[in-house]
């Protein structure tokens, strides 16, 4: 594999969200790399034992002789088994326009040039966790929208929405990956792989919340004839703090008029904002659902106007929906409340495999390419430009990312930046992570900004960034 290359001295590759025209996503939010550096490259990763066993694997694999013990035998005996390799990267939580430079890979030690595009498929699964923080990011904008509209604050946007999508990934370490990620935007999440990933490799004790909620077994195991007895079994043993119910076993609405409003109405009257009832909603058309439980909550049980002029329940009683949300519907249903004078105070939003599943790696077109290299002391800058797809083209020579005169971020390509101006940073050389972010960090670098919270200056901030990107300046 090694030979592959001639007689290099240096690969150098960079990661980038290669930009598209028509995108939902005109930029990304970069997390995850130092979860991947501390579990998998940090520290002597090499053992002779790791040796011996790559070589028999790739023998019976290729049916020939192509794994270079050699190559990593020296880097065992040179290095002590640490890999020879500099990582620069954005600082995770940095919110970056789709074309710009991510990070760089390079080879410290001449002699493991091939080093660099060898850890490639690892890197690129970075991927994962940049599009979940993105996404999560993207639905942090429309919950704000809605919610300073319709309340004249961002009071408990954090917990606005609710990851439901452990179940739903591929793996624990997918649940791990995409759950932290979620939790750089919000505080409210059933993903516990996410909460251990974000206090082992992020330093963060605790970084998401959640209630006692009732699941369908815990309801339809009583009886069809007994759904009343089993709310009112939950409500007695979760009565100091809120609790979420499921009503949708049998007939959501029959359920918010007859029991919740009649038959437990005064129970649920006797909760207070501190341990309030949250109804949830699991089937129908989320929208059309969503107004017709609304309504029927506010003939049994009230509500009030808020200081800008929309309907708010009594603080004892909100709604979380978490079936078919994703970044669409749930634009669509406040927008829909909001035109009925509905506050988005009423609403918390569950979300599971639009969160966490329902994407890939070209939802942000990721890739990692060669664009520079060093053969007997000379540099030259590479890339690709493919004949049958310009929009796969890479970046030339050695890159830097700088924030120019306008304000806006821009690769710098062929080593033409100013080390001054760059905005990559080390994070990991030889072996060592140089380079410790925590959660508290990386959630202040993605915090939603002003003008992200106006609309109107915020598409106008956005064409121009497009116009930016589209004229070819990155």
């Amino acid at each position: 594999i090694c030979t592959c290359y001639g007689h290099y001295i240096k690969i150098y590759s960079y990661f980038e969200c290669r930009r598209k025209k028509d995108s939902q996503f005109s930029e990304v939010v970069f997390f995850g790399l130092q979860y991947l550096l501390k579990k998998y490259l940090t520290g002597p990763v090499i053992t002779e034992e790791k040796i011996q066993e790559a070589k028999l694997f790739y023998q019976m694999h290729f049916k020939q002789a192509v794994f270079d013990e050699e190559g990593w035998r020296k880097v065992l005996e040179k290095h002590d088994g640490r890999l020879p390799i500099r990582i620069k990267a954005v600082p995770e939580g940095r919110i970056i326009p789709r074309g710009n430079v991510l990070f760089t890979v390079e080879n410290t030690d001449p002699n493991f040039y091939w080093l660099t595009n060898y850890i490639e498929t690892m890197l690129v699964q970075m991927w994962y966790p940049i599009t979940v923080a993105t996404i999560s990011r993207e639905f942090k904008k429309i919950l704000a929208k809605h919610l300073k509209a319709t309340s004249g604050s961002l009071e408990g946007l954090d917990l606005k929405l609710h990851d439901f999508g452990y179940r739903g990934v591929s793996s624990q370490e997918s649940a791990a990956l995409g759950g932290a990620a979620h939790l750089v935007n919000f505080c409210s999440t059933d993903t516990v792989a996410g909460l251990l990933m974000a206090q082992r490799y992020y330093a963060c004790p605790m970084a998401g919340f959640s209630i006692p909620a009732a699941e369908h077994s815990t309801i339809i195991s009583w009886g069809r004839n007994r759904e009343k007895e089993a709310f009112e079994r939950v409500l007695d043993q979760f009565s100091s703090g809120p609790v979420s119910v499921v009503s949708d076993s049998y007939d959501i609405f029959n359920a918010c008029k007859h029991i919740w409003g009649d038959k437990l109405k005064e129970q649920v009257m006797e909760r207070s904002q501190d341990s309030c009832l949250v109804i949830r909603p699991d089937s129908g058309d989320p929208t059309e659902t969503l107004i017709e439980v609304i309504k029927i909550l506010e003939e049994c049980f009230g509500c009030s106007l808020n200081s800008v002029g929309y309907k708010v329940l009594p603080s004892y009683l909100r709604i979380i929906q978490g079936d078919g949300i994703d970044l669409t519907s749930v634009d669509e249903i406040l927008q829909k409340l909001s035109d009925e004078g509905w506050s988005a105070e009423n609403m918390f939003f569950g979300c599971g495999s639009a969160l966490l599943q329902k994407l890939n790696r070209d939802t942000l077109s990721c890739a990692f390419k060669c664009s520079y290299v060093e053969t007997n002391g000379k540099g030259m800058d590479v890339y690709k430009q493919p004949v049958t797809d310009p929009s796969k083209g890479s970046k030339r020579g050695r890159l830097s990312l700088r924030r120019n005169s306008d304000g806006f971020l821009e690769t710098i390509e062929r080593g033409a930046g100013k080390p001054e101006e760059d905005l990559l940073v080390t994070v990991f050389e030889n072996g060592s992570l140089v380079q410790d972010y925590s959660l508290e960090e990386i959630r202040k670098n993605a915090r939603l900004q002003d003008e992200e919270l106006n609309p109107i200056l915020h598409n106008h901030e956005q064409e121009l960034l497009h116009n930016h990107i589209f004229n070819g300046i990155h």
